[in-house]
């Protein structure tokens, strides 16, 4: 019986939906016009979208199993190991850093548009040292490794990735003013919209979403993201507004003319767990064991994905400037 109860808990838990069904069962109907109780009925969309588009990946025979597989493997291994990691991170960086922050917000509509707007300056910091420091990006590569969008990626991280988050975002967050209150606002708001992004062809085709794509991130940038097509790498590292990619230079739309080719350059099998979850480890101790001198060891541990010690390097920077060279004016790259 126990091990039946802990299955449903995880069910449960995992759906999302364990405040909303205390509220029911309490019959307290009228919780759920407080925020608690709103915030009970947004949780459970995400699993549930993913689980139709799941549906729909099984009637357009796109089923994207291989996917849905490994991601399934990776949320359950870390759920094991990594459960509570994230939160004691964040809960000791407010503590550290709180009283050395500039000044303090209030909850308000104002200072929430400020608020978003610096976690999204903390959440391109993290996504793009997370892309261009090798050590880092070992962490990062397990969410990047899927070769089809869907949202079951929104699950794909290596366990050690959000402690890792969360400390650059909590950081930065607080010392810049944002109380905790707010911030968690913020963390719960960016946390949806940032597994929806994920959402998949199979229920969305065109997630461009109109003119609303030239204001903030959609589904569609966050594709392009996830591309290893030479134009699309490393670029749209924010997950709301855009702002900050356009700021540092890192913007790119989708073009109709090029299809998005997902997954990462290493030569990897996607569907197994170990090479998907490991396997950019494996690969930065052979170059590490294959350098000759201390300082490139170390190089290679600090240096973006594809830098070599021979002086051969491959970094995404290099290819997608060679790519944008050979292929587009300035004026091109970003209609």
């Amino acid at each position: 019986m126990e091990i039946i109860d802990t299955i449903y808990n995880e069910i449960i838990g995992f759906l999302g939906i364990s405040k909303a069904w205390e509220i029911l069962q309490e019959g307290n109907y009228s919780a759920f016009k407080t925020f608690d109780g709103i915030v009970s009925l947004i949780y459970p969309i995400i699993p549930l979208l993913l689980i139709l588009e799941f549906i729909l990946g099984l009637i357009y025979k796109k089923p994207d199993t291989k996917v849905y597989k490994v991601n399934f493997l990776i949320y359950l291994f870390n759920r094991f190991v990594g459960r509570f990691i994230a939160i004691a991170m964040v809960t000791l960086c407010i503590g550290l850093f709180q009283k050395y922050a500039l000044f303090e917000t209030k909850m308000t509509w104002y200072w929430f548009i400020y608020g978003y707007i610096v976690w999204e300056f903390a959440h391109f910091l993290y996504h793009y040292w997370g892309h261009k420091v090798r050590l880092l990006w070992c962490l990062h590569s397990t969410h990047h490794a899927a070769e089809n969008m869907n949202l079951s990626v929104t699950y794909a991280h290596f366990f050690l990735e959000a402690p890792y988050a969360d400390t650059i975002r909590t950081t930065v967050c607080i010392l810049l003013g944002v109380q905790p209150e707010l911030l968690f606002l913020i963390m719960f708001v960016d946390g949806t919209y940032g597994a929806f992004i994920h959402v998949g062809e199979n229920m969305i085709k065109d997630a461009r979403f109109g003119p609303l794509n030239n204001f903030m991130l959609t589904p569609s940038h966050h594709r392009v993201h996830h591309a290893k097509n030479p134009l699309y790498m490393d670029t749209n590292f924010c997950n709301l507004l855009n702002i900050w990619d356009r700021v540092f230079g890192t913007y790119q739309e989708e073009k109709k003319e090029i299809k998005i080719e997902y997954g990462i350059t290493r030569e990897m099998d996607s569907g197994s767990f170990l090479n998907v979850y490991f396997g950019e480890f494996g690969a930065l101790f052979k170059d590490i064991i294959k350098a000759p001198k201390i300082k490139d060891k170390l190089l290679y541990i600090v240096m973006p994905p594809g830098w070599s010690h021979t002086g051969n390097h491959k970094t995404s920077k290099m290819i997608r400037a060679e790519f944008l060279d050979k292929n587009y004016s300035v004026a091109e790259r970003i209609e």
